[in-house]
């Protein structure tokens, strides 16, 4: 498969390591941007901000993280039929560097095009990453042999790394923001971009071998005989069925989890008491209880999966867990807007939006991860990257849902929204409980378990 000769590092590849190194800087440089995004265009013009409305600035939020994770599909595409993994992330990471770059130019440079070079800066952010983000996933899949156990643990790694370099944006954007102006907060994500890339240039060839670097569907037909694409198996179509269905229960977690940086950052803004003793934290700050709670908790989370041993549950009840937690976290926003009293005034507790934060990174570390390390599983190689890029287009509905919802917080205010959102996911929950063992069959033993249950079923897959 390639030449690596690099040897291992906590058992795991050192490629590994090199992949969320990669990681981690392109999700510094992406979170960063998102923590101060909403309110850099809410924010006064005097004060260097854009002046839009809120649902103005969160309709555009929702229509660029949508983008954000559709164009993953056609990277994804490219990657598998033309480019390979490898040459996709350098151009997608340069792209990304010069959008993030664009944003942080200061207005007196580009006024009285300051929104133009704005949309311009986005629309580079959202082709590189179209290029980037499904070929890193995809990479790290193919560090393991099909069968190999390792695989969830180290996505596990992989994703706190992605966790890390979140915690850090919102900790350096916010501050940066706050001392030096919106443009600083963009510039430091334009840094976090060129480490990525610099990471990537330097030790790839060393850690990665030939990993990416051949086109996947060129890969797949060389391992046929025949030389040529030969057509899906019965097996191939029902594991590709299991990626489509456990999407739509993405969608509604994710619409739910993506609140965070919208309408919860704003909550965060307008109406949470932020002052421990004479210091005011920032509000961007918040956006980092996420990543801190995913880093503190994977391995955890891990232990306890790895702890239950063959009664770990499937990918379809870590998913309903995970729809679970996002409700619990909702509830405790009702509570914050139950202690305002209807009153807009008051300013509530920051404990409510801790407990909000704690509650969907429980649910997020149920979903996320092992949603990942599923497509790799369950993919059919020629379509790896491509899959990945139709995993992160679920995300791309949701995102734009996210969207739609966070802006009726005018209409029909908070309350509203947030019990909405708990209820749809408590009954997306249960439904996907009620279809896991139908799920379980379609995966053909993917995940070592449960294909005895109905062998009739698992036996004739082969075209």
């Amino acid at each position: 498969m390639s030449n690596l000769r690099s040897g291992t590092l906590l058992g795991h590849p050192k490629g590994l390591f090199l992949l969320f190194g990669t990681e981690l800087w392109e999700r510094f440089s992406y979170y960063a941007m998102r923590a101060i995004l909403v309110l850099y265009l809410t924010d006064k013009t005097i004060n260097g901000g854009l002046g839009w409305s809120t649902q103005d600035a969160l309709n555009l939020y929702g229509i660029y993280t949508g983008l954000v994770y559709i164009t993953p599909l056609i990277g994804g595409w490219i990657a598998d039929n033309f480019l390979g993994q490898r040459r996709s992330i350098i151009i997608g990471g340069l792209l990304m560097a010069l959008g993030q770059f664009t944003l942080a130019l200061p207005n007196s440079m580009v006024d009285p095009h300051s929104v133009t070079a704005f949309y311009l800066g986005l629309g580079l952010l959202i082709i590189g990453n179209g290029m980037f983000k499904p070929n890193i996933s995809t990479m790290v899949g193919d560090l393991y042999q099909e069968g190999d156990n390792r695989r969830d643990g180290a996505f596990t790694i992989f994703y706190m790394g992605i966790n890390l370099g979140s915690l850090m944006a919102g900790i350096i954007a916010g501050a940066a923001s706050a001392a030096y102006g919106w443009k600083a907060g963009f510039l430091t994500a334009g840094i976090g971009m060129l480490l990525s890339l610099v990471t990537q240039l330097v030790f790839a060839e060393r850690l990665l071998g030939d990993i990416g670097k051949v086109p996947a569907a060129k890969r797949a037909a060389a391992m046929n005989k025949s030389g040529k694409q030969e057509p899906m198996t019965r097996q191939e179509r029902d594991r590709l069925k299991v990626i489509m269905i456990m999407g739509l229960f993405v969608v509604i977690f994710w619409a739910g989890f993506e609140q965070a940086g919208g309408l919860m950052n704003i909550f965060s803004q307008q109406y949470t008491d932020r002052m421990i003793g004479s210091f005011e934290v920032p509000a961007a700050w918040f956006q980092s209880l996420n990543p801190f709670f995913v880093i503190t908790l994977a391995p955890i989370i891990a232990g306890i999966w790895v702890k239950l041993g063959p009664k770990e549950p499937s990918s379809p009840i870590k998913f309903a867990m995970g729809l679970f937690f996002l409700a619990i976290g909702f509830l405790c926003m009702i509570g914050a807007v139950m202690q305002q009293g209807g009153d807009i005034t008051v300013k509530t507790s920051m404990m409510w939006l801790v407990g909000a934060y704690f509650f969907h990174t429980l649910g997020e570390l149920c979903l996320s991860p092992i949603g990942l390390s599923m497509v790799t599983k369950l993919a059919p190689l020629r379509l790896a990257s491509l899959m990945m890029g139709a995993w992160f287009g679920f995300n791309a509905i949701a995102n734009y849902v996210a969207g739609i919802i966070g802006s009726q917080v005018g209409e029909a205010g908070p309350m509203a929204i947030f019990s909405g959102i708990a209820i749809a996911a408590t009954i997306a929950g249960v439904l996907l409980l009620l279809c896991s063992n139908q799920l379980i069959r379609w995966m053909h033993g993917a995940e070592g378990k449960a294909v005895e249950e109905d062998t009739t079923d698992a036996q004739p897959v082969e075209a």
